[in-house]
């Protein structure tokens, strides 16, 4: 599984990367995760508000920092090769829209 966390450096981009690293070890998840700074690239995925998350090079999370239960939500996807729901965990998985993306 490949994460990306898309930002320019601040803070909250940070945190998530750092985040999501914690509670992949936690799991005894193995990921590949590294952080997109160049804003070129940040554009190509369409995210306007970072941080964004992306997954196998799916785009899903922008904006905020993504709580825990969300992020063991995606890493649950590492494990589970079968998922009936394509936004499982992402931003648009939330039934007021608030994660930002959507």
């Amino acid at each position: 599984m490949n994460i990306k966390v898309l930002g320019t450096g601040c803070a909250n981009c940070k945190n998530t990367f750092d985040l999501i690293a914690k509670t992949a070890g936690e799991l005894g998840v193995t990921i590949e995760l590294e952080k997109v700074e160049d804003l070129p690239i940040i554009m190509q995925y369409g995210v306007m508000t970072t941080p964004g998350v992306v997954i196998d090079e799916k785009v899903v999370h922008a904006g905020g920092i993504p709580d825990v239960e969300t992020i063991k939500g995606w890493l649950a996807g590492a494990t589970d090769s079968v998922s009936g729901d394509s936004n499982a965990g992402g931003c648009c998985s939330s039934s007021d829209n608030s994660g930002g993306c959507c």
